[in-house]
């Protein structure tokens, strides 16, 4: 499959919580095999159907490239600990900005696979933040909702400037 479009900040589709996987198998492999392609085609880590525009609970990971990618049907967070860490973050539909985010540092999710099959994972680390970064984009939060309201106001300049200059050196 090619690599889709990405939808760019500030759609508000970034900001619409996903609902549930309803397609057939073959319908969710094809959505999940459309997530991957454009995770590679972009280098992300992590990318959900929302990022191709499609309002479905489907996540792909692949924390490095050489290692093998991870599909969540209907992700749900089900646990988190008390304990937190902070990683950088960053998403594909506002490239050229990242900031570090505080999260809980380990989480138990559950989940379906492509065959249907349900599973609870727990995760620490990158991986968790990664699972935490995504499900909340199912979830309709956008990664700059988890900053404070400076560090927040300091992305979006940011990121302003970059498209300024995106758009000048395009001209």
């Amino acid at each position: 499959m090619p690599a889709r479009p990405l939808v760019l900040y500030p759609d508000p589709r970034l900001h619409r919580a996903a609902g549930p996987v309803t397609a057939t198998r073959e319908g969710v492999r094809a959505l999940a095999a459309d997530v991957l392609d454009t995770l590679g085609a972009v280098s992300a880590m992590g990318l959900t159907a929302i990022h191709i525009g499609r309002p479905e609970r489907v996540v792909v990971i692949r924390l490095q490239p050489d290692e093998p990618h991870a599909v969540y049907v209907d992700p749900v967070l089900v646990w988190a600990s008390p304990e937190r860490s902070a990683h950088p973050e960053g998403s594909v539909s506002m490239p050229g900005v990242v900031e570090p985010v505080e999260r809980p540092a380990r989480v138990r999710v559950r989940y379906r696979d492509l065959d249907g099959a349900e599973h609870e994972e727990e995760a620490e680390g990158l991986r968790a933040a990664c699972l935490q970064h995504e499900i909340d984009q199912l979830d309709g939060i956008f990664w700059i909702d988890r900053l404070s309201r400076l560090r927040r106001e300091r992305v979006l300049k940011r990121f302003a400037k970059l498209r300024a200059q995106q758009a000048r050196a395009g001209s």
